[in-house]
């Protein structure tokens, strides 16, 4: 085992201690435990679209969020830190590349996650036209309080054009919407994995859902997912079938 210089002094110091029997082992030699990772809960099929269509039929204005964050996989501080000028909605492409991130107390904009965080998404046509009509309302809001409205060319926005407080965007609209469309309470980060676990399940190539997801490694993307794919042993131990007849 190799040992800095910083911690080699503590360490020898303290097995000379457990050889002179003064303490009963090196506690410097123990490891702390990996911390668990918490348990995921991404919605099904059915439940995502009945997440969607309660956001749709309340007119939640967080809409087209909720639409992107089970379409692309972004964290929820990527979808904060979104700005018009990162949408190409002739295209239908969107550039991930900042993000609301929180330093001192304070909510700022800063870089993604990861270097692989800052990447390109293709969307969904339903996403296009979503966000176009999120576009529209924001331009109408814009309007009507245009003496206190504060631009920052941000996608999603307060009521006054300002960043959205994470927090407040977990207890004031997503948990009273997953009420609504009576679904159970999951963290708002299960959002990303739902967009994996559907890609997944609809048998998507997992290459294509780490790159999504900006992970470093396909190996990361399968450790992660793996058991949610039941069906993956049948699949293999029918493509042999189907090779060897």
């Amino acid at each position: 085992m190799i040992y800095s210089r910083g911690t080699w002094r503590p360490y020898k110091a303290l097995s000379q201690a457990v050889s002179d029997g003064l303490v009963p082992r090196n506690a410097a030699a123990v490891k702390a435990p990996r911390p668990t990772p918490e348990e995921m809960h991404p919605l099904s099929e059915n439940e995502a679209r009945a997440l969607l269509n309660a956001a749709r039929s309340h007119e939640d204005r967080f809409e087209a969020l909720y639409m992107l964050a089970i379409t692309t996989g972004l964290r929820r501080g990527e979808l904060l830190g979104l700005r018009w000028e990162d949408l190409d909605l002739e295209r239908g492409v969107l550039r991930v590349g900042l993000a609301l991130v929180r330093e001192g107390g304070w909510h700022t904009m800063g870089e993604t996650k990861t270097k692989r965080g800052r990447h390109q998404v293709n969307l969904t046509p339903r996403t296009v036209s979503t966000l176009r009509a999120h576009r529209k309302k924001q331009l109408e809001k814009k309007m009507e309080r245009a003496g206190i409205y504060k631009d920052h060319g941000l996608i999603f926005t307060t009521g006054v054009g300002t960043p959205v407080n994470p927090e407040n965007l977990v207890k004031r609209s997503f948990k009273p919407l997953l009420r609504s469309a009576g679904l159970p309470e999951i963290r708002f980060h299960d959002l990303r994995h739902t967009c994996a676990t559907l890609l997944l399940g609809r048998g998507v190539h997992p290459k294509f859902v780490q790159e999504l997801l900006g992970h470093a490694t396909i190996a990361m993307t399968l450790d992660t997912y793996s058991h949610y794919l039941p069906s993956m042993g049948d699949q293999a131990a029918g493509a042999m079938g189907d090779t060897l007849g």
